[in-house]
């Protein structure tokens, strides 16, 4: 049995009766009944994910999945694919906008390289980067499939093992990516998966003008024409239309849920890969936090489709796992009011008669 198949025969739902007992406690703590809404939503899950009314969100990881993508040569990014190589350097010198939000919010940021068209090694010396390379980079999915069958497959359990290696060092996990390009993969994903037009699922990028975005589109439809992705079977549709990095977050959302961690997922290209890995296990929904609302549209399709409702709305569109950070926060105030608040009974306060 391969990796793939294991992990996802692991993934059950929530902790139910874990989940009755922190209800419970929830409903009699000292405030008016469920007053801090979403939050105590979130503290129910928590429990229920960990399986425990004392869940630990101590250990914070966000994993940032890196990957160049062969459909910038079809000339639908202003930008080239060497500047993803740059963007780690960031990354791994502690300077980016990722390493300053993870700082804040008490967590450590992982750098994965699932397919970088250029060379790490430089920047790898220090054990900074996990080297889980695919290839360099996927092909021009314009042109035909974006990788074979074998390679999405071994991207997935790449993605598992990097859940894997880090679950002894992390209770609450984050999602994270990087890769000039990708949110044309992102958006042929969930455009196949959630049966939609292009048009409505495509969005700016790195800051496309009217023309440009035009172009992306059509670029997206001759491509999705040509490469035909089935949308019942995911792992087609991640082959032929997707990337590394998008296959590697996916996989480390199915490794998350299959070890019984939350993960929080951030934006556009982290929720395309939560997408494929709600098809590939429906149950591992009920292990996924979603960060925010992107301004891209195509996510709030994504997000819609794993009936998800985020936690934030900033208008965010950075991706790199800045969301995941920020709302991770959130997360630790849930899990203080579950564990820190008194109840009515601990407090000896009268209730309202």
């Amino acid at each position: 049995m391969n990796l793939l198949k294991e992990t996802i025969d692991a993934i059950e739902g929530q902790n139910e009766t874990v989940r009755a007992q922190a209800k419970e406690r929830l409903d009699q703590l000292i405030m008016p009944h469920w007053a801090l809404g979403r939050l105590m939503d979130l503290a129910l899950d928590m429990a229920g994910i960990c399986g425990s009314v004392r869940p630990s969100v101590e250990r914070k990881t966000i994993v940032v999945m890196a990957g160049d993508h062969g459909i910038t040569d079809a000339g639908v990014s202003l930008f080239p694919k060497k500047i993803t190589v740059e963007m780690v350097r960031g990354f791994v010198n502690g300077v980016a906008g990722i390493n300053v939000l993870a700082r804040q919010a008490g967590a450590d940021v992982k750098v994965v390289d699932m397919g970088v068209a250029g060379d790490l090694s430089a920047l790898a010396a220090g054990g900074n980067i996990l080297d889980r390379k695919i290839a360099a980079g996927t092909d021009n999915f314009a042109e035909g499939p974006a990788m074979d069958r074998d390679q999405a497959v071994r991207a997935l359990e790449a993605g598992i093992s990097v859940a894997q290696e880090l679950a002894d060092s992390t209770d609450l996990f984050g999602t994270g990516d990087r890769g000039i390009g990708n949110t044309s993969p992102s958006s042929a994903i969930v455009a196949t998966l959630c049966q939609m037009p292009v048009a409505e699922v495509v969005g700016r990028g790195t800051g496309l003008d009217n023309a440009q975005l035009e172009y992306k589109i059509k670029i997206l439809e001759k491509a999705l024409a040509l490469n035909n992705p089935d949308p019942s079977d995911p792992i087609d549709v991640l082959s032929k239309v997707g990337g590394f990095e998008i296959a590697g977050i996916a996989g480390l959302v199915l490794g998350a849920a299959a070890l019984k961690k939350p993960i929080v997922i951030d934006g556009f290209i982290s929720t395309a890969g939560a997408l494929l890995t709600g098809r590939l296990a429906p149950k591992s929904r009920e292990y996924m936090i979603a960060a925010h609302r992107s301004v891209e549209k195509g996510q709030v399709a994504a997000l819609a489709d794993l009936k998800k409702e985020p936690l934030l709305d900033l208008q965010f569109r950075l991706g790199v796992g800045t969301g995941a950070a920020v709302a991770m926060n959130l997360v630790e105030g849930a899990v203080g009011i579950l564990t820190e608040m008194a109840t009515f009974s601990e407090a000896a306060v009268s209730e309202a008669k």
